[in-house]
């Protein structure tokens, strides 16, 4: 089973996935802003990379997870 494809065009099938994607592009986009004047080409890779991880911007990452609470919510009915 793959955990990143889920459902509508955001969420996750896990909300563990989905909150590991959301850790990981938050612990990137503080790097790429800490070391933005040490190595900006680095900072620079991580900032994209955290972006990618979040699936575009922070607000498209809570609407993944609203998108992935609601359908965790129908599973259960």
């Amino acid at each position: 089973m793959n955990t990143f494809r889920g459902t509508g065009m955001f969420g996750s099938a896990l909300l563990g996935a989905h909150l590991m994607r959301g850790a990981a592009a938050a612990a990137l986009l503080a790097w790429a802003i800490v070391q933005q004047t040490a190595h900006p080409w680095a900072s620079l890779g991580a900032g994209v990379a955290g972006l990618v991880a979040l699936r575009g911007c922070p607000m498209c990452w809570t609407v993944g997870l609203v998108e992935t609470l609601s359908q965790r919510r129908r599973e259960n009915r």
